[in-house]
């Protein structure tokens, strides 16, 4: 009898540099590809319908580049405890072999359908491949967790990456069966045609587009909002349509540029280390100094943020932006952030929350990472008093207002020099710009001088309560 194994498919929805389809190939006579439409995580606490969506249309990429090697793809809708350990049985499979999973509730479906397997005979075989360096291998001399981005980073460069795996030409998969159908999903929230197109095809062109140059002006053009200067890999990267460790070997180089780029390959695997070690974190303020903050309750205020409506344009453009296409530029995000934390004083999760409803790339550890770097709740605890001016982060990454016009068509006649202040135009600007500030644009929601100053107060009286932590300054750091 030939032996069977299942590639169980989860974010790793690639052929090239995938070690568990390899390990597959290398272990049974037959390999079936397998995918579930997980119903948790469908219908849970961060579902989006732009990540479904791109999700549903990478799986059918695959699907067919499968059926094309010889291995039509089983595609199962369900709770994976249930569905994976029917189909292993029904199939006579004897192992299953699936990418190792890092996020919390990964962890905890993994450990069920393991459970459920080994009971009948079949052997659970987690293999490597969502990040360079898995989150538990990175970690101090004396065997700990690290708390701080830049030690992080400079043990994750010094650990030795492993080799790039081919695409296999040819997989022995069922004969004579066709691939289930990929079940249809709603459509995205965002416009379709500002999500990039999914699956691994137009993944790795993106990727041989972005290291045949750009990359080597990554550095100094990164924060430009009104610059195309970023990878555009992050939904790739969150879907496995392209390997962490290919991106990582073509981006590497010399040169500022790479070196940066990969800085933030490492930022990525730096929340999946903090999220690992601390799952607590997916709910809880990383710093128990902050676990008591007076958050402030203003729904209305939230609404007014989350639509872009604040009246500070650099705010306003970068939720309208993830809106209007799933994805928002990082420095955008910071300064979005920022605005709801610090100068709103709402809680942290509530933007988490909105993020990952949009966002076509949103990760659990990053999204949640970054929100509580942001919101002082997190790892680099010391700068608690960063607060981004969005004026003047405005001005800074936006020189022109090319951004704001962008997203914020209201603004489209307003003068560089007033675009990020607009309520600072008088009349006869307004009415050569076209726009009536306070009617067609809202005036500030706040201002940003007192907010700051009400912020520096909460987190202050808060920290008085705490001992003082030690900790690296990083190239995130923004005090304007």
């Amino acid at each position: 009898m030939p032996s069977i194994a299942i590639c169980w498919f989860r974010r790793d929805l690639r052929l090239h540099d995938h070690p568990a389809l390899t390990a597959a190939l290398e272990a049974a006579d037959v390999v079936i590809p397998l995918f579930v439409f997980d119903e948790t995580l469908l219908a849970g606490r961060f579902a989006s319908a732009n990540r479904t969506w791109f999700m549903r249309e990478a799986v059918a990429e695959l699907a067919a580049a499968l059926e094309a090697r010889g291995a039509p793809m089983r595609v199962a809708l369900g709770r994976p405890a249930d569905v994976v350990p029917a189909i292993a049985g029904a199939i006579g499979a004897t192992d299953v072999f699936v990418t190792r999973d890092a996020a919390p509730y990964g962890r905890d479906r993994d450990r069920a359908v393991a459970a459920r397997l080994e009971a009948a005979g079949v052997r659970f075989r987690p293999k490597r491949g969502l990040y360079v360096h898995e989150p538990d291998e990175v970690r101090t001399r004396d065997g700990r967790p690290f708390a701080v981005y830049g030690a992080f980073r400079r043990a994750w460069e010094a650990l030795e990456r492993r080799p790039v795996l081919p695409a296999p030409a040819r997989i022995p998969g069922e004969t004579g069966r066709r691939p289930d159908a990929v079940p249809a999903v709603p459509p995205p929230s965002a416009d379709p045609a500002l999500i990039p197109t999914p699956g691994e095809a137009a993944a790795r062109e993106r990727l041989e587009r972005w290291v045949r140059g750009p990359v080597d002006s990554y550095a100094d053009r990164r924060n430009r909002l009104d610059l195309a200067g970023t990878s555009r890999l992050g939904q790739d990267l969150r879907w496995g349509t392209l390997s962490p460790v290919e991106v990582a070997a073509r981006a590497a180089g010399p040169g500022e540029g790479r070196r940066v780029f990969l800085g933030e390959l490492a930022w990525r695997e730096f929340y999946a280390h903090v999220l690992w070690h601390s799952p607590r974190a997916r709910r809880e303020p990383l710093q128990a100094a902050f676990a008591d903050l007076a958050w402030r309750d203003a729904p209305e205020e939230l609404d007014a943020w989350a639509e872009g409506r604040t009246g500070y344009p650099v705010v306003d453009a970068a939720m309208r932006q993830l809106r209007a296409s799933g994805f928002v530029h990082n420095r955008a995000r910071m300064i979005a952030a920022s605005f709801l934390t610090k100068d709103l004083l709402l809680d942290w999760r509530l933007g988490e929350a909105e993020f990952m409803r949009h966002l076509t790339d949103g990760d659990v550890a990053s999204n949640n990472g970054g929100w509580q770097w942001t919101a002082s709740t997190g790892t680099d605890p010391q700068p608690w008093f960063r607060i981004f001016n969005p004026v003047l982060q405005g001005t800074r990454f936006d020189p022109d207002g090319a951004y704001v016009r962008r997203w914020v068509p209201e603004l489209a006649g307003a003068p560089a020099a007033r675009i990020h202040e607009p309520w600072t135009m008088t009349p006869e600007q307004q009415a050569a710009a076209g726009v009536r500030i306070g009617v067609d644009y809202p005036m500030p929601m706040t201002d940003h001088a007192a907010a700051r100053e009400r912020a520096l107060a909460m987190f202050a009286a808060a920290k008085a309560g705490a001992s003082p932590v030690a900790s690296e300054p990083d190239d995130r750091d923004e005090r304007g």
